[in-house]
């Protein structure tokens, strides 16, 4: 992160702690990280209990620890781990700049309504992945890699056997043959996991460099027997498939899923449908005691047919967990990842100790949905 001692930028985060969220998109740490960058750091009372940072923590590293309304006052960047309201966007002051994963790809009447409310937007959800700059803004990767760490021991947890190979003096246990579908950021990761666990692993993706990604952690390639080749999307990400190649997939995973004791399905498309990895008859063909956790599962639907958000069991005894909250589970290392990827996001547009958008920036145009010229500094100014 850049020197910048001159700025004199006001960062706040709010206290977005709920029944599925413990993360808080600022740490310690970071306040630190930002104070050499010339920001200053407001944080509502108890955002970091539940990541075990508590308001002490703040106020020791220089973070000034106060109610939202104070925030919303005196901020001229907001920093979110769930975007904000719409009745938090008619409380921020015009000029303000809200930095978060905004859903910005499937929802106009929302950036429309930041952009109506003077809001500078910038959605981290359309980071160009690809580019070396933006690694350390990479909030997807970094929560995705949480995620997929969490989701094997979700499946272990749900599991009735050993995930290794057991000898007892009763006799020996076969280790659990697991199957990772998608080889992202997430799938790796699970995959290493469920590897130092002693699982038998197998994957898939449809992207063609995943093969010797998933053959190098030491997994097998599922063979599916059909060519998706093409799996290749923009920006890094797994391209949707056409109804023509999902219904090939499909059917082939189908077959070769009742091989398997558990099955992790981490296959996201940021802000769309997720696709279809495994039907119905896929999940009918499992044994009584199988167990799928879908990390991709949301409202949207999920990479399983017929998964929700929770625990489900079928008639036939297999396990559906619906898990797209993992992060929050792993809420003190998520959030530690994510604060610094939201940090570094803000220090890239501070310009000569000042928040700037540079038209022609490829980071700049990629992910500011949102823009006010009005200058926030400027405006705060004007109003003391």
């Amino acid at each position: 992160m850049a020197q910048t001692p001159e700025a004199n930028v006001v960062f706040g985060v709010f206290n977005e702690t709920s029944d599925h969220e413990s993360r808080v998109a600022l740490t310690p740490d970071t306040v630190t990280r930002l104070r050499k960058a010339g920001v200053t750091c407001m944080i509502e009372q108890g955002a970091g209990n539940a990541a075990a940072y508590t308001d002490e923590d703040y106020a020791k590293v220089g973070a000034t620890v106060c109610t939202a309304d104070d925030i919303l006052a005196k901020a001229d960047a907001l920093g979110f781990v769930d975007r904000p309201s719409e009745q938090m966007i008619g409380r921020i002051k015009p000029g303000t700049w809200v930095i978060g994963m905004l859903g910005s790809f499937t929802d106009e009447d929302y950036v429309a309504a930041l952009a109506s409310a003077g809001i500078t937007a910038v959605a981290i959800e359309r980071l160009p992945r690809q580019l070396s700059s933006a690694q350390s803004m990479d909030e997807m990767t970094s929560q995705n890699s949480v995620m997929g760490y969490k989701a094997v021991l979700v499946a272990a947890n749900a599991y009735g056997s050993f995930l290794p190979m057991m000898t007892t003096a009763a006799g020996t246990i076969r280790p659990a043959k697991m199957l990772i579908l998608g080889a992202g950021i997430a799938g790796l990761q699970a995959i290493g996991t469920a590897r130092r666990l002693g699982a038998v692993v197998t994957a898939y993706d449809v992207r063609p460099a995943s093969k010797s990604e998933v053959e190098s952690l030491g997994a097998k390639f599922l063979d599916l027997g059909i060519d998706l080749s093409r799996g290749q999307g923009e920006g890094g990400y797994a391209r949707a498939l056409s109804a023509e190649e999902q219904a090939q997939q499909q059917a082939a995973v189908d077959r070769k899923a009742a091989e398997f004791d558990i099955i992790i399905t981490t296959a996201k498309v940021p802000g769309r449908k997720p696709p279809m990895l495994l039907t119905k008859a896929g999940v009918d063909g499992l044994h009584r005691g199988s167990v799928i956790v879908d990390c991709a599962a949301s409202e949207l639907g999920g990479n399983v047919e017929g998964s929700q958000i929770g625990t489900q069991v079928t008639d036939g005894g297999v396990t559906v967990i619906g898990a797209p909250y993992l992060a929050s589970e792993v809420s003190t290392t998520a959030s530690n990842l994510l604060s610094r990827n939201v940090a570094d996001v803000l220090a890239h547009f501070l310009v000569n100790g000042r928040l700037e958008v540079r038209q022609g920036e490829e980071l700049d145009d990629a992910m500011v949905v949102a823009h006010t010229h009005a200058d926030s500094n400027d405006d705060k100014k004007k109003g003391e």
